[in-house]
């Protein structure tokens, strides 16, 4: 414990403390982050030397959630954490994201990063006490690192931008922002937003870069206390002499290889090379053999960018501000809810719509207080996309990312509950991938949602910005693909409508952006974004069907009283059981009165509505009802009115003519009209077929 160090400072208005030298003593590097109540163990470790064959940078960061931390037992039935949550796989891409570009390129020593949070303040975001954390613990540690980063997240309350909201701030904001700066740069941006512009995005990116800056400074001083010497690691950067070697060699034959915007073609062209260089040069250089691969990527990669920097010229031969063919289609499908299909040069999107009930919504078993949610979106990426051989073994950590940012782009234009009472599921389905597939799945969702007849606000595209630097000089290329963002700095992703901004994800491979960077980027997805929605998308459907698929269920709601519920679920469930089994419907009520009634026929539903409408209204004395006939007695007929309501009907109201036996008038299943001619005092009613079939009569001759 002599280790034992607390550094305390306050950050956004919250109290921000930093223990060290208690915990985890063998870690390379570990802190405990405690802002406001949320507490955060965030540990970092490296092996001491490489694996074997390595050829990139192992980083692993994971952010594990913990429902101790909100005081709850895991569901599950073994009642212990399983596999994580989707929400704790984003919080470990946002945390990988900003640290992994300031690792040194040439190291190839496995590092892991694991936050755990262990108990969680709804008012103190646990993602950015990990992401803070996690820039201590590498930053005190002896591993390599060109850190520190600070972290922050964005509002947009009544107008103003507040840093790092709190839960009450949240729900009414209008945007959620997660900035990672260095002192110098914006190393990472992720944001949802309600149409926000693009100024006023710019705006707040650069007002949380400022507040991160006094985090920065923070680090700074407990590094120069605690911070531990960086040690040395062995450099995997491949050896001058062969790379000038192999250049002089194969320059030539890897730029008509990639002088082509067709990807089958440049795999085709380059993998007679690869065969020629490795052949030639393992024999003239076999102690540096195993470099050759890391040789001819980084080739090619001087290659795309020497065209981007000095000839302004793309691979595909596309200006600077071009976008590749684009085509749009919906309705390809015939049997499901809503299909759209979005091509972007090579890349090609096919997302479906499902509409289900509201009990269909997914339950959330996480930290955070949310407990379900209605809109679903899923991504698939399968091997064929790429052309490769690979089995499926379900969604990765890169298709959930994927998905949950083509989600928050279209959340929010989805329908309220009121407005549209359906639980939405969207299936992206990547059909060929050159580049931007998280995009084009944002246009083809967009294009399945109107075709299914889900009426958004307005449609969204999705569009990327790449980059290159080189010192001061930097350009930046709209619509990048595979080869622009593989040998590229940045894949900066915007989706959003003709009004502003639903989504932003940036990805980079530099130590960061700068404020003129990042403007630029956002004018030139506007405008691509605002050509894709008018010129491609509309073409292809302008607005949303008017009505639902035929095979789609047919939902219609209502309102009741709470204190009705107990009446239209009946007894162990057996009235609303019946209704179901008789209108042919599913039916869900929530706690606060909300009914959802769904069938294949709207005449189901709409027949299931009037049947609950019965039950819940309370009979009136003159009022006439078709009902069944449940029982006979000597004295008259129990007629249903609505299920789990009886009335008597007494032998003498039982026709208009004098009834000896009530066996004579009607039989048990028999459907009469009645009317309600008294409801006594014990709630009792009392009815009348006689009455009823006069007035009908009369109404006749009238």
């Amino acid at each position: 414990m002599s280790q034992f160090r607390t550094f305390e400072t306050t950050y956004a208005g919250g109290k921000l403390v930093i223990e060290t030298g208690k915990m985890c003593g063998l870690s390379n590097g570990s802190c405990l982050v405690r802002y406001g109540e949320t507490v955060v163990l965030c540990n970092v470790t490296a092996s001491q030397k490489p694996r074997e064959g390595i050829d990139f940078f192992p980083l692993s960061v994971d952010f594990e959630e913990k429902l101790y931390a909100v005081g709850r037992i895991p569901g599950s039935f073994l009642k212990r954490e399983g596999r994580p949550t989707d929400k704790a796989i984003l919080a470990s891409r946002l945390v990988d994201r900003p640290i992994r570009p300031l690792f040194p390129k040439d190291m190839r020593n496995d590092v892991s990063v694991v936050m755990t949070v262990m108990s969680a303040d709804p008012d103190y975001s646990p993602e950015i006490a990990g992401m803070i954390g996690t820039s201590i613990a590498i930053s005190i540690s002896d591993i390599p690192w060109n850190g520190p980063i600070g972290g922050a997240n964005v509002g947009l309350v009544d107008g103003q931008v507040v840093i790092n909201p709190n839960a009450e701030q949240r729900a009414k904001s209008e945007m959620s922002v997660t900035v990672a700066a260095t002192r110098q740069k914006i190393v990472m941006v992720e944001a949802g937003a309600n149409e926000v512009p693009e100024d006023v995005m710019l705006d707040a990116i650069i007002k949380a870069h400022e507040e991160i800056k006094g985090i920065i400074t923070f680090i700074d001083g407990i590094v120069a206390e605690i911070g531990k010497p960086k040690f040395t690691f062995e450099s995997m950067e491949v050896d001058h002499d062969l790379f000038e070697a192999i250049k002089a060699f194969a320059i030539d034959k890897v730029k008509y290889a990639l002088d082509t915007d067709d990807k089958n073609v440049r795999d085709a062209r380059l993998a007679p090379v690869v065969d020629e260089v490795t052949a030639k040069f393992t024999e003239e250089y076999p102690d540096l053999a195993a470099q050759i691969p890391e040789v001819m990527y980084k080739l090619q990669k001087y290659v795309v960018r020497r065209w981007l920097l000095d000839e302004g010229k793309r691979v595909d031969g596309r200006g600077i501000d071009e976008i590749r063919p684009l085509s749009a289609e919906v309705g390809l499908l015939p049997r499901v809810h809503g299909s759209g299909l979005f091509t972007r040069g090579q890349t090609q999107v096919l997302t479906i719509a499902t509409l289900g009930q509201v009990r269909d919504a997914q339950i959330l078993d996480g930290i955070d207080e949310a407990e379900s949610k209605r809109y679903m979106h899923q991504y698939n990426f399968p091997s064929y996309s790429v052309g490769e051989t690979k089995p499926s073994r379900g969604p990765g950590r890169r298709e959930i990312g994927h998905g949950a940012l083509a989600e928050r782009a279209l959340e929010p234009v989805i329908p309220s509950v009121e407005e549209f009472p359906y639980a939405i599921r969207m299936v992206s389905e990547v059909l060929s991938s050159n580049g931007s597939t998280s995009q084009g799945s944002i246009c083809a969702s967009t294009l399945a949602l109107m075709d299914a007849g889900v009426p958004i606000k307005t449609p969204v595209a999705g569009i990327s910005c790449g980059l290159i630097t080189e010192g001061d000089r930097f350009m930046t290329m709209v619509d990048i693909q595979g080869l622009e963002d593989f040998f590229g700095d940045m894949d900066f992703k915007v989706g959003g409508t003709h009004k502003g901004i639903t989504a932003i994800q940036v990805d980079i491979k530099i130590d960061g952006l700068t404020p003129e960077i990042i403007k630029e980027a956002f004018e030139k997805t506007r405008k691509a974004r605002l050509y894709i929605l008018d010129e491609i998308m509309a073409k292809a459907i302008a607005e949303p069907r008017k009505e639902l698929s035929k095979y789609a269920p047919k939902m219609l709601t209502m309102k009741i009283d709470v204190d009705k519920i107990r009446e239209v679920i009946g007894q162990g469930g057996k009235v609303i059981q019946k209704i179901c089994a008789e209108c042919d419907v599913k039916i869900d009520i929530e706690e606060d009165g909300s009914v959802f009634v769904s069938s294949i026929d709207i005449d189901n539903a709409r027949r299931a509505i009037r049947v609950i409408q019965t039950i819940v209204m309370d009979p009136e004395v003159g009022a006439f009802y078709k009902g069944k006939v449940t029982r006979l007695m000597n004295f008259g007929a129990f007629v249903e009115i609505a299920p789990g309501k009886e009335g008597l009907v007494h032998i003498s109201k039982l026709d208009t003519k004098r009834v000896e036996k009530v066996e004579d008038a009607v039989s048990v299943g028999d459907e009469i009209v009645v009317k309600v001619t008294e409801i006594d005092q014990q709630g009792r009613i009392n009815l009348s077929r006689r009455d009823a079939l006069l007035e009908m009569e009369a109404k006749k001759k009238q």
